[in-house]
């Protein structure tokens, strides 16, 4: 009986030791953590993303060539840089350092977390954004929106916060009632081009000019037989009002 006490009782110390001293801090189902390079990093080499995910991000924006961070339209996304909004580094030190190849690469050109900024506002230097996180820099406008879908992000991709980012991000969600991208002054967004007016079916193959469109005529366009929704049609003679003209 003793012997089995003494079992019990080692038994109970060893849980109690090896018991971690408290549980694992979460905020939003994020861990919140100190960030931690567990592994060398190379953007080059680890977070690729083809150039053309630039269109990707306009196409996104409805055909927009516009910076979300500061409201502000341009004329053309050469004038532009694509962003990650949770930057490469910051992933990456956030546990991505331990994740496959694989998943790296699927981040990195991940359109929840891209989007377009003014050079100035993407690279390093002042009030520019780096590789900080939320905690460090936050955009002058749309921040609900950018709040948002950092938070997603790190969702997606079981990535860490620390406690600056935790208080930066739950102050702008606080405050907020929507978190879509807001888009600003559209009185000064540059005109999409227009298409040209369509030509009308006289134009297009009523080559003598006459108000009528003849067989010939369509046969050497290329659109005979004409159909009753063609709309040639209403221009042509159906003799014997089939709905179909030069069969």
């Amino acid at each position: 009986m003793r012997l089995v006490m003494l079992q019990l009782i080692a038994l109970v110390l060893a849980l109690f030791v090896h018991m971690p001293s408290h549980a694992q801090e979460r905020w939003n189902g994020l861990v919140v953590e100190p960030e931690n390079r567990c592994a060398p990093y190379d953007k080059s080499e680890q977070y690729p993303y083809p150039q053309s995910v630039e269109d990707d991000i306009v196409r996104q924006m409805g055909g927009r060539v516009y910076g979300p961070y500061t409201g502000r339209f341009f004329q053309s996304d050469r004038m532009t840089d694509i962003e990650h909004l949770v930057s490469s580094s910051e992933g990456h030190d956030s546990g991505l350092c331990a994740a496959p190849a694989d998943v790296k690469a699927a981040f990195s050109k991940d359109l929840l977390n891209l989007t377009l900024a003014a050079p100035e506002i993407n690279r390093c230097g002042r009030n520019g954004k780096c590789g900080l996180d939320a905690g460090e820099w936050l955009p002058p406008r749309n921040q609900c929106w950018f709040a948002y879908r950092v938070v997603q992000v790190k969702q997606k991709y079981n990535l860490s916060v620390d406690r600056n980012e935790v208080q930066a991000l739950s102050r702008v969600i606080s405050q907020c009632d929507r978190f879509d991208m807001v888009i600003y002054n559209t009185e000064n967004e540059p005109q999409k081009r227009q298409p040209p007016p369509q030509s009308t079916p006289l134009q297009r193959y009523d080559d003598n000019g006459n108000g009528r469109i003849t067989c010939a005529e369509a046969r050497k366009h290329g659109i005979a037989p004409v159909s009753r929704n063609h709309p040639a049609y209403r221009f042509m003679h159906d003799g014997d009002g089939d709905g179909t003209v030069c069969e």
